[in-house]
């Protein structure tokens, strides 16, 4: 069944951010290092949850995946 698209800001743990944008964990990395050569700073910034946790915005992912696929790449 098709997922509804919300409005609702949700925390997204890095396997729902893998299985929604369909990047490996190591590619989702190289995205938010500004060191390294697969920086985007268009991606948005994972926030620290807990001591040993991140998490990404639903709505930046979304207005991500949504610049790309209005003429963006991946």
């Amino acid at each position: 069944m098709p997922q509804a698209i919300s409005n609702t800001n949700v925390f997204l743990r890095l396997p729902a951010v893998i299985n929604k944008i369909g990047l490996s964990r190591s590619c989702i990395y190289g995205k938010v290092d500004p060191n390294s050569k697969y920086y985007d700073p268009s991606f948005p910034v994972p926030v620290k949850i807990g001591a040993r946790a991140i998490a990404f915005s639903s709505l930046q992912l979304q207005v991500w995946i949504d610049s790309k696929l209005n003429g963006g790449v991946v």
